[in-house]
């Protein structure tokens, strides 16, 4: 643990920011899920939750939190299926 005030403060933030994106990412992962296994079960909800899915990963590709070339293999892979 860091003995200098601003590091203790940078180190809360930090952790505090990490557990921020953790939480978005799995998040979008759980969505993406959830669309896929819909998608191959032809649930009759299906658009909504692509639609849903393709937020939260555009969402995350906007936060830096995966690349924009992954986020935009995700949504093309989302929507083939």
């Amino acid at each position: 643990m860091p003995n200098i005030k601003s590091a203790i403060k940078r180190v809360k933030s930090s952790q505090k920011a990490g557990d921020a994106n953790i939480a978005q990412k799995n998040a979008m992962r759980t969505a993406v899920k959830r669309a896929e296994t819909a998608k191959a079960e032809n649930a009759e909800n299906v658009d909504a939750l692509i639609a849903h899915a393709v937020k939260h990963v555009d969402k995350s590709s906007q936060k830096n939190l995966i690349h924009a070339n992954k986020a935009s293999r995700m949504k093309s892979k989302l929507m083939t299926k």
